[in-house]
């Protein structure tokens, strides 16, 4: 989606409300807007409204993808290496996981929650369960020795998650996560989006949905 046509409220915008819009906002953070629309600046503020109702709409998608997704890792990974998977060292996480597992418990410890494996697995990212199907990245920076997820997660574990899937790869199903896990990202920290291929990025949260549940894309 490149040139998206603004739909929204047709309020007034004069001049002394664009001042103000804009010193709200900040130049830095309009000036993408007023580059997309010639330097109009009614035309910008209008766009800036169009991309956070979008935003908005991708949310819910979004977050059913996330905890489908979570859960069913989470599901087959339980199987194989038990209810506290992520501190079992057959999983073989590398040292980035392992760092971000310690500083969720730290967080939940922090705030009065158990650092139980029902509030672990709640409290991990969207990045951490995307960095799962990946290839693993260094365990020891020492010894170089590097994690190998393809024969530690993905084989024995991680590939049932994705049961409706016909012949993918842990390569062919963390391409497309990594694209959304960017995208969501995006949304999150109140970026453009309006420059997307938007229409693909949401074929591509259903397709994700139906590898692991049917329903889930309907």
């Amino acid at each position: 989606m490149t040139s998206p046509t603004p739909n929204v409220k047709n309020f007034d915008l004069n001049d002394d409300i664009l001042d103000e819009l804009e010193a709200s906002l900040s130049a830095d953070r309009l000036g993408t807007y007023l580059t997309a629309t010639g330097g109009d600046r009614a035309e910008a503020v209008r766009l800036y409204t169009w991309n956070t109702a979008v935003s908005a709409a991708f949310y819910g998608p979004l977050q059913a993808l996330e905890i489908a997704l979570r859960n069913a890792m989470n599901r087959e990974l339980t199987s194989v290496y038990g209810q506290a998977w992520y501190d079992s060292a057959k999983a073989g996480l590398d040292s980035g996981c392992l760092k971000r597992v310690d500083q969720t418990k730290q967080g939940l410890r922090k705030d009065k929650y158990p650092d139980d494996a029902p509030h672990v697995i709640a409290a991990l990212s969207f990045g951490f369960w995307v960095s799962l199907l990946g290839p693993g990245g260094y365990i020891d920076w020492k010894t170089k020795t590097k994690a190998n997820y393809e024969m530690t997660l993905w084989r024995p574990a991680l590939r049932r998650a994705f049961p409706h899937a016909t012949s993918i790869s842990r390569k062919n199903v963390h391409m497309p996560l990594n694209f959304l896990r960017t995208f969501r990202n995006r949304i999150a920290h109140h970026e453009p989006i309006f420059t997307r291929h938007l229409e693909k990025d949401y074929e591509s949260i259903l397709e994700i949905a139906a590898w692991i549940a049917p329903h889930k894309r309907a």
